[in-house]
């Protein structure tokens, strides 16, 4: 079976989706890209019950490679994403999520921008935008992310949910998480008072301390 590792982890991180509250039921979706392949969750299965062989693989142009099931109806984001969006690092791009995580969806409907309440939201870049609303699984929808995303590794989409990217779904996931995180303080912030936000001066600085962050 080709692409069985990459297979294997879409769902596994699809199953997580689900588990850790990022989104309902079949919603959302999650690739791996190995070469000019990618695995892709399918459409409208319960990853409860997903295996690897259920897993779709396409090319970059959205041929089906190998598998019986249609891919997620998300796909022409996923590869608009492989094929357009550069790392601001230029680390490879090698896997994309795609929440509807209840407080950034909310965030979206509220903001252009994700404030600045903590300085995690530099795991995004200088500041995480919203891309316009647009249909799913629409062009349309494919390129006001790329513009969203423009030197960012993710960014909400309006009235939809979020998306990020990054060199592994490990990585990928990590940042669809932190997002979620600080969208989630900033609306218990706001529902509160009026936060403190940091200025853009502050997330440009720790942009650049997580350049070296971690175990190299």
């Amino acid at each position: 079976m080709i692409l069985e590792n990459e297979r294997a982890a879409v769902c596994e991180y699809a199953r997580r989706l689900t588990t850790d509250g990022l989104v309902v039921g079949t919603s959302g979706n999650v690739s791996a890209r190995a070469g000019d392949l990618v695995a892709v969750t399918p459409t409208g299965v319960d990853y409860a019950a997903l295996t690897p062989a259920d897993i779709p693989v396409v090319d970059l142009d959205g041929k089906l490679a190998d598998g019986a099931l249609k891919p997620t109806s998300e796909l022409p984001m996923h590869l608009a994403v492989y094929t357009c969006a550069t790392d601001p690092e230029s680390a490879p791009v090698n896997a994309v999520v795609h929440t509807h995580s209840v407080h950034a969806t909310a965030v979206s409907t509220l903001v252009t921008e994700v404030p600045p309440i903590h300085y995690m939201l530099a795991a995004i870049g200088p500041t995480a935008r919203v891309a316009p609303y647009a249909t799913y699984g629409t062009t349309e929808l494919a390129d006001a992310m790329l513009q969203a995303l423009d030197a960012r590794r993710g960014c909400l989409l309006a009235n939809h949910g979020t998306i990020t990217y990054g060199d592994s779904l490990s990585s990928a996931y990590s940042r669809a998480q932190q997002l979620e995180w600080v969208c989630q303080v900033w609306l218990l912030a706001r529902s509160a008072g009026t936060p403190t936000l940091l200025p853009p001066t502050e997330i440009e600085q720790v942009v650049e301390k997580l350049k070296g962050y971690g175990q190299r």
